[in-house]
């Protein structure tokens, strides 16, 4: 990785936890109360999650259609699968319920360790030892 590719992502990892933190996608109460469909719901993050299409929809369209290839790297890193096999569902299934049994998820528990709330740190370290774990039965 060069360095403009270095700066350009720690500048959209900033921009994102930013986002993060104003939209309160940081806050487990926040996101719990959006899942909580029968009790104290709060639909606020729909807005976000709906913002965050409107901007991104037209904008993935003219960079993936318009340009033969990124400005930063030598190729798209595009998903080549098209169908859901039962590693994806599980997957899946485990992110959801991990989400909505903490409140947090990946990126939001990355950008709450400025905090030094050992509850982020400790989800933070289980994530890595997961993501390792995954990588050596491959």
């Amino acid at each position: 990785m060069n360095f403009k590719s270095m700066i350009s992502a720690l500048a959209i990892g900033f921009l994102f936890g930013c986002g993060l933190i104003v939209s309160q996608m940081v806050n487990p109460d926040k996101v719990i109360n959006f899942l909580d469909l029968t009790g104290n719901w709060d639909p606020s993050l729909a807005l976000v999650m709906v913002g965050a299409l409107i901007v991104f929809g037209p904008i993935y369209w003219f960079v993936i259609r318009r340009s033969s290839k990124p400005k930063l790297a030598d190729d798209f890193c595009l998903p080549t699968k098209k169908h859901l096999d039962s590693k994806l569902v599980i997957g899946a299934a485990i992110f959801g319920i991990g989400w909505g049994l903490m409140g947090i998820c990946p990126g939001p528990a990355i950008t709450n360790l400025a905090s030094f709330d050992l509850s982020f740190i400790l989800f933070t370290l289980s994530m890595l030892v997961g993501m390792k774990l995954a990588q050596l039965k491959r």
